[in-house]
């Protein structure tokens, strides 16, 4: 069978540079890696303890394999043979081998990589039938000369590593072979020879990109100067850019997969000389209060939030809360809780949590005494608004049998959600946790006798509990151990205070970079003393780092008749704007409280869902927020003799009103807690 096209003018044999340039390739590479071996064999004998920093400069050499997909057509192969069908979908196996040099700090997320080298883009497509029933067959052979810049980015700052950018590839071949068979519907013949040749219009550079992932396995001890890492790698490079040739509409994708070898070098950083290895990366202070109280009397107006929270799967009222008997009714008192205290307290704050935990109680007294208010109770389920209602039924029958509230006082409603949830739309982190805070039955009420002052309206708060007692231990006297870097440096770290008679003590470990610790801990009953404070890290590799400080702690003992006030402000999840309706409660009922000449101490905290860094920020927020409101209701007044002490604790376990285990804890830790001091 005879083509229309000339194929005697189209044979040529392939004249192609990519076996040399292959063999370049491999002969740097064996030079290169050559030349690293010599240097690793001349540091053979290093200073012993001698400890380097990782390399900020890295060489070497990456290869792998392309697999490359492609797609699009192809059918006039160059100007003298043109087959007689379109070849559409192919694929094939090619080398990649490019040397390479890496630039990143050490401490840094952000890096940069340059590849330049073979890249080989080879294709087969086959079993392709012609109108003569015959099968044809192409083999491509396209390579190229690559240049790869990248931008590499470290997400955690450890071994894994993303990478992206431009691809500039310098065709150095473009042969073909091309065969076809004897038509299948004739007696078979001899066989057709095959045709090769170089195709034609192809472009001689093109411009893609590539995106990819990494991960560095060290070779070697960073005790040494010297050090190698394998780089597993894998990278996709899509057809935008790829179309090899300037006619029809052929584009190749590749998938590449391989591995880098690297070398660097890193700097000294200590001696055998020295006794315990100080990271440069870490800095270590202690903030300790010049006076700490031992104990203030407090008089607190505790913020009552309007849920009762419900277990996962049932519509019965939690264990956890305060359910008396008909009987104790007429015992029941607001300013005496503690009579009444919960079965299970996992709260450290176990005073506030009795206040919570009586909330039905506080409501259905509340409720006793004022005979014409009335409530809607509204359960929110995420198994759907029936289940809802039998969540808010069970409130309503303990109010009803217990306190005897008509239930006509009483109506109920169902719903998904509650009008405020926690879970946001599109948020994908820690979903259990806010799914448990929407797990809910909310008191709604216009009933001024049950709700806070000046608001009204289904969502306001019910009216604060004020309570009086004795605080131990106030935030204002801690003693705060700082360790800057910490994180990044230490799996953990602890602390060793020794005073001037020697005696130790110990605290930790942590894995926070900031740790309060009450003073009255440290001193005991000593009025005060001069401390050694040593904090001992634990580094990844397993070294021991120590770093010391002296302070002066002073133990301080306020006059008996001191009395302080405590408010506390409310916040919705991840909002640094106090509900709205505080507000005009800081305005017209702390702010006219605070004495001439007070102090004014803000600190703003959060619960444990979300990153630590964005709730410590979170937490400073809220607090100036505060501030601000007060400062604002001050001036009006024309005063301007109030010192203010402005806190941010995040989720700070150790300063954090309560625990973090259930769902009323964690909405009570999204608060802004106001201490009110008297002048002395």
């Amino acid at each position: 069978m005879k083509l229309k096209t000339n194929f005697e003018k189209g044979l040529r044999t392939m004249q192609s540079p990519s076996s040399r340039t292959v063999k370049s390739l491999i002969i740097i590479a064996f030079v290169l890696i050559g030349n690293q071996l010599s240097l690793q064999a001349q540091d053979a004998s290093p200073v012993k303890a001698a400890q380097y920093t990782k390399p900020t400069w890295w060489v070497g050499i990456a290869a792998g394999g392309n697999f490359n997909f492609y797609r699009g057509t192809t059918q006039e192969l160059n100007s003298d043979l043109t087959v007689p069908t379109a070849f559409n979908r192919g694929g094939g196996l090619g080398l990649y081998l490019a040397p390479l040099v890496e630039f990143r700090r050490p401490d840094s997320r952000l890096g940069v990589m340059l590849q330049a080298g073979y890249d080989g883009r080879n294709g087969e497509f086959e079993n392709v039938r012609t109108p003569c029933n015959c099968r044809s067959d192409l083999s491509t052979n396209l390579h190229y000369i690559t240049v790869e810049p990248s931008l590499r980015f470290a997400p955690f700052k450890s071994n894994f590593y993303l990478f992206a950018g431009p691809r500039f590839a310098f065709n150095v071949a473009k042969s073909f072979t091309y065969k076809q068979t004897s038509s299948l519907d004739f007696a078979p013949e001899a066989p057709n020879p095959e045709i090769k040749g170089d195709l034609s219009k192809v472009y001689p550079a093109i411009i893609s990109m590539q995106i990819g992932a990494g991960y560095d396995i060290p070779l070697s001890s960073e005790n040494k100067q010297r050090q190698t890492v394998l780089s597993p790698f894998v990278s996709f490079q899509p057809y935008i850019g790829q179309s090899p040739r300037s006619i029809e509409t052929w584009t190749v994708t590749t998938l590449r997969i391989g591995a880098a070898l690297k070398f660097g070098r890193g700097k000294l950083i200590s001696s055998t000389a020295a006794i315990a290895v100080v990271d440069p990366l870490t800095s270590f202070s202690v903030t300790s209060p010049k006076n700490v109280p031992v104990e203030r009397r407090v008089r607190e107006t505790f913020p009552l939030r309007n849920y009762i929270f419900f277990n996962k799967g049932s519509t019965e009222i939690p264990d956890r809360y305060v359910l008396i008997t008909k009987d104790q009714v007429k015992d029941f008192k607001e300013d005496q809780l503690e009579v009444f205290a919960p079965k299970k307290l996992s709260g450290r704050s176990s005073r506030e949590m009795i206040v919570y935990y009586n909330v039905l109680n506080i409501l259905g007294d509340r409720m006793g005494k004022e005979p014409s208010s009335t409530i809607t109770l509204v359960g929110s389920s995420e198994k759907g608004p029936e289940d809802g209602k039998a969540m808010a039924e069970s409130v309503r029958n303990y109010l009803t049998s217990v306190f005897g509230i008509a239930a006509s006082r009483i109506s109920i409603e169902g719903r998904n959600k509650p009008k405020i949830p926690s879970e946001q739309p599109g948020g994908t982190q820690e979903l259990d946790l806010l799914r448990e805070g929407d797990r809910r039955v909310s008191i709604e009420s216009n009933a001024p006798s049950l709700l806070m002052e000046f608001q009204s309206g289904p969502g306001a708060p019910l009216k604060p509990v004020e309570i009086t007692a004795v605080q131990e231990a106030p935030l204002d006297s801690y003693v705060t151990f700082n360790t800057a870097g910490s994180k990044e440096a230490f799996t953990s770290w602890s602390v060793e205070t020794r005073n001037e008679n020697g005696e130790v003590q110990y605290f930790g470990p942590y894995t926070r970079e900031k740790v309060s610790v009450p003073g009255k801990s440290i001193l005991g009953t000593r009025p005060e003393g001069d401390y050694k404070v040593t904090m001992i890290g634990k580094t990844k590799s397993g070294k021991t780092v120590k770093q010391e400080t002296s302070v002066h702690m002073v133990l301080w003992t306020p006059p008996k008749d001191e009395e302080g006030m405590r408010f506390s402000v409310l916040f919705e999840f991840n909002k640094s704007k106090a509900i709205s309706m505080y507000e005009k409660y800081l305005t017209d009922i702390v702010t006219p409280k605070i004495p001439k000449d007070g102090t004014v101490i803000i600190h703003g905290h959060t619960d444990t869902i979300g990153e630590e860094v964005h709730n410590q920020k979170l937490s400073l927020a809220r607090a100036n927020e505060v501030q601000e409101i007060i400062e604002k209701a001050l001036s009006k007044a024309g005063r301007s003799d109030v010192t203010f002490v402005v806190l941010g604790f995040g989720e700070d376990q150790n300063a954090t009103p309560f625990e973090n285990n259930f769902p009323e804890e964690r909405f009570y830790n999204r608060t802004v807690v106001i201490d009110i001091i008297p002048h002395k």
